[in-house]
């Protein structure tokens, strides 16, 4: 009975030891994914939310394997983890680089955008200007059509006043659609009152 009692002790001992060896490394593990996670987190934020997410409760589950004293658990999972928060950086990354592409072209596009629906809607507002004061109308041309078009380039004014305020914050992404509106509401109103656009 006393052998096998000390058996027993030993076993115990031997597991204890064990589950102690096993404790630091997963603590390590945990550390360094909560570190990795960390160099990544703004970019991700930004670019990659959803995936994120998924990544934050796949280290919540590796958080609460340790928590538990499951250090297995952790050091099986870990490598999963950190899989995912690899493939999270170069998906915020291919995103980013994509983001900052599009924003380059968008601020190539405004220039010579921006000077066209200038224009446009210069034009288009003296023509309503100059049918205004007329007393006739050309041919195709109605009193509702020509308030329709007063209302609408004071419409465009407004869209314009926008699309320049996002330039001038350095969002041409939203300047270029905001832009393009613009000149398609103004081609719009220069059809109803017969003029060519462009």
């Amino acid at each position: 009975m006393k052998k096998h009692a000390v058996w027993l002790l030993a076993l115990a001992a031997v597991l204890v030891v064990g589950c102690a060896n096993q404790k630091g490394p997963a603590e390590q593990a945990v550390a360094g994914a909560e570190t990795a996670l960390a160099a990544v987190r703004d970019n991700a934020q930004k670019y990659a939310p959803d995936q994120l997410q998924a990544v934050d409760s796949q280290l919540a589950a590796l958080k609460d394997s340790l928590a538990k004293g499951d250090y297995k658990a952790v050091l099986t999972g870990a490598p999963t983890v950190n899989s995912a928060i690899s493939s999270l950086k170069d998906a915020a990354e291919a995103k980013k680089a994509d983001a900052e592409a599009a924003l380059a072209r968008a601020k190539d596009a405004w220039g010579p955008l921006s000077t066209e629906v200038l224009k446009m809607v210069d034009e288009t507002e003296k023509r309503v200007t100059a049918l205004s004061k007329s007393h006739h109308l050309p041919k195709g041309v109605t009193k509702e059509g020509l308030a329709a078009a007063t209302s609408g380039v004071d419409s465009l004014k407004s869209m314009w006043s926008e699309a320049s305020n996002a330039s001038a914050s350095g969002d041409f992404t939203t300047a270029v659609v905001k832009a393009q509106a613009v000149k398609d509401k103004a081609a719009e109103i220069m059809k109803s009152l017969r003029m060519s656009a462009g």
